[in-house]
């Protein structure tokens, strides 16, 4: 369940920090009874970037194998990564 609190509970920065590490999950910040602002630990912000970032390299592929681009194997590609991420292996 989304933790949900209203703006002037920021106040307490030591409290919302603690929540935030303990929890790993969003709290959402209320302003005038809307949502306002999201308030995460780093870890966990770190975690949805990396999932946004997955998330966006598969729907490039899906877009250019759509135009045209040939489709690679499994290996291959892990091949060309290695290289790149590691050098030649």
């Amino acid at each position: 369940m989304p933790m949900i609190m209203p703006i002037r509970d920021l106040r307490n920065t030591s409290n919302i920090s603690e929540l935030a590490h303990k929890n790993q999950e969003p709290i959402f910040i209320t302003k005038n009874g809307y949502s306002d602002l999201v308030v995460m630990s780093a870890e966990l912000y770190e975690r949805f970037a990396r999932i946004h970032r997955i998330d966006q390299a598969i729907e490039e592929a899906e877009k250019e194998v759509a135009e045209g681009a040939a489709p690679i194997a499994l290996n291959a590609a892990k091949k060309v990564l290695d290289e790149k991420y590691y050098g030649s292996i």
